[in-house]
């Protein structure tokens, strides 16, 4: 591939939801560009952006691909993204490089759940979007259908179709393009050749009210065209298409297009859209005046090493030389940079500002990072992740495989981090968290894969603790004779509740009845004694002790003797001060569409949640409570479920709670098994 000037390059994401066929038509691209000679397909498993392993074993895309491809004198940077919203890291970082979005929507199923979403998060970050109809050679597609769908759901923004398919069903065979006034009519086998025929006699009123609907949506850009335009005077071709370019890169409408990606109808109308109309890098103003490039996406591989996938914004990056990463304070020397295609590398001497392209092997750099010079560097905005919230415990199936699993885990945080790594000190388990099921079903069969490690996956326990409800005085002594010295430790203690505080020692001894170096030592019997409760085991939290008297020996006692006599007190008091079992609770915010509110709260209250309150948030309402941890292990599993994908939740610790009696009397005979 050659190099290409800022604004002969098109930055493109392509996003749908699971199923919509959007990896599909990124081999269409390809080979109505020559890059490949025949179309593979997913089921198949042999598209050149689906190329890892689990993605062809799942025949889903789990990693965003970079296929660029040349048209006319062009280079569009496909970056073909996952459309499962446990894969929704890998969007954000490609949208975080892209100046434009192609949403791809099936025609039979119209706009689907992670559509939604997608729409919302391109909207949030005003980038121009391009839509796909897709699938229209399927039984029951039907483009006006969806394009009336999205109009209703998006009122506000401006649909604009440019395209009106030519037949339906089995007899899809081509688009009316109407800005040109022609139809388009393809072959059936696939080659992506079509002829240009005239508009069908019965669609004539159709393409102009279509065209008329696109004037409408351009002059707004323009005061000149909106002059023209309200004297009734009609708009040339030429000005039409020089008002969509204005209207694209201001992100003013959203243009409707169509197609078969497997059937390469279509397809090669949509490329001309995209070199033609949607913007470049150049018409987006993201050039920075010095050299500054981001890595967006990283992928670790054990015998290849780390690929950093970079967008240069300014100036260019060189193989063979040095750069400073300015997140990290530390220069990277560049060995080879190439452009990638799938796992296809092309070595090339430079990348310029606007381009994409891979490094391997840096050894500091990070996904977010900014690659630029010492003496004048830059900062880019990184890529902000989504925050895992399905968590789980994991060890290894090999016992001599804990350091193996530590270190691979530390890599595939690098390659995603929309998954986080935890160890509860509490339970003694180490804990994973990822955006869903199939998230971390992924993560296992990489773990395998790549590190080799074989992984168990189960449910977290849950941390609880006992604590004392009723104030008591305890004896507690150690005495031991066996010969020679032996051991003497005696003291009374004062047990007490203490809420809201974890652990407090304190002592009242009048007249030396316990010498003062050994009250540490009663002070440490005492916290390791609170290790294990007398209930079920757990940790003992929220208790005052006071050591207020006792008695010693000048020879036998030691500090070993208080400490075990502290131990035999704190046991016995736990049992007379009527110990109960603790919960954590966690504050929970939920957001979801109005819709769904009276669902989530329902749920909430049936998990034992508190509901605190609601407040509107756009169009969605968030949803206030506290939830029991135990609870809350599958929540996202849950509220996907109930919300149909459309809602999401964060959580974080708030305090511990009474367990209730009946679930208490089953965690005390479970631990009593375990």
């Amino acid at each position: 591939m050659k190099s290409y000037e800022m604004g002969k390059l098109r930055n493109l994401g392509i996003v749908a939801h699971g199923g919509a066929g959007k990896t599909s038509l990124a081999e269409a691209f390809l080979y109505n560009t020559g890059a490949i000679n025949r179309l593979g397909k997913v089921s198949d498993g042999n598209t050149i952006s689906d190329y890892l392993p689990e993605e062809v074993k799942h025949q889903v895309s789990i990693s965003t691909s970079i296929v660029p491809c040349e048209w006319k004198n062009h280079k569009i940077n496909v970056l073909d993204t996952p459309g499962y919203s446990d894969f929704f890291g890998e969007v954000k970082s490609a949208l975080r490089v892209a100046e434009g979005a192609l949403l791809v929507l099936c025609g039979v199923s119209g706009l689907e759940v992670q559509a939604e979403i997608l729409w919302e998060y391109t909207d949030s970050l005003n980038l121009p979007k391009v839509i796909f109809i897709n699938k229209l050679d399927r039984e029951n597609a039907n483009f006006d259908k969806v394009v009336d769908q999205i109009k209703q759901f998006y009122s506000k923004a401006r649909i604009v179709p440019i395209q009106i398919p030519l037949g339906s069903e089995a007899s899809f065979h081509g688009v009316v393009d109407v800005l040109s006034r022609q139809a388009l009519v393809f072959e059936q086998n696939g080659s992506g050749k079509f002829q240009a025929k005239a508009v069908p006699a019965e669609l004539a009123d159709e393409v102009s009210a279509v065209r008329d609907g696109i004037a409408e949506a351009v002059v707004e850009v323009d005061d000149e065209l909106l002059t023209k335009y309200l004297d009734g005077q009609p708009l040339t071709d030429d000005e039409l298409r020089s008002g969509l370019r204005k209207a694209m890169a201001a992100n003013m409408l959203v243009p409707v297009l169509c197609g078969s990606s497997l059937k390469n109808i279509g397809v090669q109308p949509l490329m001309d859209f995209i070199v033609d109309y949607m913007p470049s890098p150049a018409d987006r103003g993201s050039e920075e005046p010095g050299t500054a490039a981001l890595v967006f996406k990283t992928l670790a591989d054990p015998f290849v090493g780390k690929l950093s996938y970079f967008r240069v914004y300014g100036g260019g990056i060189k193989s063979d030389s040095t750069v400073y990463n300015s997140a990290k304070q530390k220069e990277e020397k560049i060995g080879q940079v190439f452009y990638l295609r799938g796992k296809n590398q092309e070595p090339v001497t430079e990348v310029r500002a606007g381009d994409i392209a891979a490094i391997a092997k840096l050894q500091d750099t990070s996904t977010g990072d900014t690659l630029t010079v010492k003496d004048k560097p830059a900062s880019l905005e990184g890529v902000e992740f989504p925050v895992p919230c399905l968590t789980v415990a994991i060890e290894p199936k090999s016992k001599g495989d804990e350091d193996k699993l530590g270190s691979a885990l530390a890599r595939l945080v690098e390659e995603d981090p929309s998954i986080a790594i935890g160890k509860n000190t509490e339970t003694r388990e180490m804990l994973l968290t990822g955006l869903g099921e199939m998230h971390l079903e992924i993560v296992l069969e990489k773990l395998a894969r790549k590190f080799g490690v074989g992984v168990n996956m189960h449910a977290p326990k849950i941390p609880y603790r006992e604590t004392l409800r009723k104030p008591v005085q305890v004896e507690g002594k150690h005495k031991k004779q066996s010969g020679g010295h032996g051991q003497y430790g005696h003291v009374w203690l004062k047990i007490e509740p203490l809420d809201g505080k974890d652990f407090e020692f304190s002592e009242e001894v009048f007249g030396g009845a316990v010498p003062r170096q050994y009250f540490p030592a009663v002070e440490k019997g005492v916290r390791e004694a609170m290790v294990e409760g007398v209930v079920a085991g757990f940790p003992v939290t929220d208790v005052k002790v006071t050591l207020y008297d006792g008695s010693y020996h000048t020879v036998d006692s030691s500090e070993m003797a208080f400490k075990l006599a502290a131990v035999l007190a704190f046991k016995k008091g736990a049992e007379q001060a009527r110990p109960t079992l603790l919960e954590p609770v966690m504050n929970v915010e939920v957001t979801v569409p109005d819709v769904f509110m009276g669902d989530v709260i329902g749920d909430l209250n049936g998990k034992r949640g508190k509901v605190l309150g609601m407040e509107p948030a756009g169009k969605f309402q968030v949803v206030k409570a506290h939830v029991p941890m135990a609870e809350l292990l599958r929540y996202a599993i849950d509220l996907k479920s109930l919300t149909q994908g459309r809602g999401s939740f964060r959580m974080e610790f708030a305090h511990y709670e009474d367990v209730p009696a009946k679930i208490s009397e089953e965690i005390v005979a479970a631990s009593k098994t375990s």
